[in-house]
């Protein structure tokens, strides 16, 4: 059975009979038919410098420096353009509306080199439908005003091209009874974490920037766990304003990459947009800088040290909710999240890690252990708030999905040693 810190463990009990709404199908259609583009944080559209809503028709005629070495072409045209996606370039190539020496390449991965001259043009949004799917749901508390999800690992929240289907989303129009919907998507990181309360403003969370059925907080791709949908406006309002005066309680867990410096900490670093990658976000310290980065706070404390501290079993609680935030954070400190290969938890590094502290007998195992993993292993385990009717401070728990526990069990099998914390967390 896994163990996690048995004083954050408690769980109300579960509405045994799911209900289907039809009272609230009206504002979540409406909220869903008037979303223009999914953003990649609650952030207006133009808040981080260079972000436009639509690059439809943005043209790119440029010759690469003779001192650049040979890139992907999507990814040279990416670094041109101030602020668009990847996703976005890659369309367009595939359109067939990018050249290279006066010749049209379709293909993404095309190597440029310096002195070739590249013309581009990008593509229009394409319209994106929300399908209701039959989509098993790991409900873990329903009433008529709010419904809590337990999400698995590997499950987009909102669909975006590229992960049209299978959402979260799908499954909430389906689980509701309600209608397909088609919107115009911008594509975005694709793996968004809990960005709920980036100063919300409800007017434009609800019908002009985001695609959501009352979803007010949203998870990685990767991420699994606890996530709370709204099911009418007063709810999808109140618990926006709760998340904004950082009164949702939120707790994470990590199996970390090594140990940090201090087993327990408070790390209030902005996070931006990182210059060198854009499909990630950095740890930016002083202050925040307007439109580049953005006031972020985590609180941090080590459960466990793992097979000779190769690794750590990590808690986590968020006094923000930034893109990316723990991920960022994490990797601010030395310790990204096993897994992670966007933040530097690759599978080398992990490795690299543990086989110096571990007998040469189990490297192998090791290595099989470290191979299968296929997202950063990060769970939201805790999610508490107050009732938006009731007023009621109601709290959830989930253990972390077998994958994680797999990675957790072994690891301790090798070495454990739980750290004692004086300060109240």
């Amino acid at each position: 059975m896994l163990a996690l810190n048995p004083t954050s463990i408690f769980v109300l009990p579960q509405n045994p009979k799911p209900f289907c709404f039809s009272r609230v199908s009206n504002f979540i259609t409406r909220a869903i038919s008037k979303f223009p583009g999914e953003s990649d944080s609650d952030d207006s559209p133009d808040e981080i410098t260079g972000r436009r809503s639509n690059y439809s028709g943005v043209k790119l005629e440029e010759t690469v420096d003779v001192n650049t070495g040979k890139l992907r072409l999507d990814s040279w045209v990416s670094s041109r353009i101030n602020g668009i996606s990847r996703a976005r370039v890659q369309s367009s190539i595939r359109s067939g509306l990018v050249s290279v020496n006066g010749r049209v390449t379709d293909k993404v991965s095309h190597m440029v080199k310096g002195g070739d001259n590249v013309n581009c043009t990008i593509a229009d949004l394409k319209p994106l439908r929300a399908e209701p799917e039959d989509i098993p749901l790991d409900i873990v508390y329903e009433d008529e005003h709010v419904l809590v999800v337990n999400k698995p690992a590997h499950m987009v929240v909102h669909p975006a091209p590229g992960n049209a289907t299978g959402t979260l989303v799908s499954g909430i129009l389906h689980h509701c009874s309600l209608p397909t919907v088609s919107f115009l998507g911008e594509e975005v990181l694709s793996d968004v974490e809990d960005a709920s309360d980036d100063e919300l403003n409800m007017s434009s969370v609800m019908y002009e920037s985001s695609f959501r059925p009352g979803i007010v907080h949203r998870l990685d791709k990767g991420t699994s766990g606890l996530l709370v949908v709204a099911k009418n406006e007063f709810s999808l309002a109140d618990l926006a304003e709760q998340f904004k005066k950082h009164t949702i309680k939120r707790v994470y867990v990590s199996i970390t990459c090594g140990v940090p410096t201090s087993v327990s900490g408070r790390i209030d670093i902005p996070i931006g947009r990182d210059t060198n990658n854009r499909i990630r976000m950095a740890a930016i310290p002083g202050s925040p800088k307007s439109g580049k980065s953005r006031h972020a706070v985590s609180r941090y404390k080590v459960i466990e040290k793992l097979a000779g501290g190769g690794a750590t079993l990590v808690e986590w609680r968020l006094e923000t909710g930034r893109t990316h935030q723990i991920r960022a954070h994490a990797k601010y400190l030395g310790i990204p999240l096993m897994g992670d290969e966007v933040y530097g938890g690759t599978k080398n590094m992990a490795l690299s890690l543990l086989q110096p502290r571990t007998p040469p007998r189990i490297h192998g195992k090791l290595s099989e252990l470290v191979s299968r993993i296929e997202r950063p292993c990060l769970h939201a385990l805790t999610l508490g708030f107050r009732h938006p009717y009731t007023g009621e401070n109601i709290h959830f728990t989930r253990l972390p999905p077998p994958d994680f526990a797999e990675i957790l069990t072994k690891l301790r099998a090798i070495s454990t040693e739980k750290v004692a914390h004086t300060n109240n967390f």
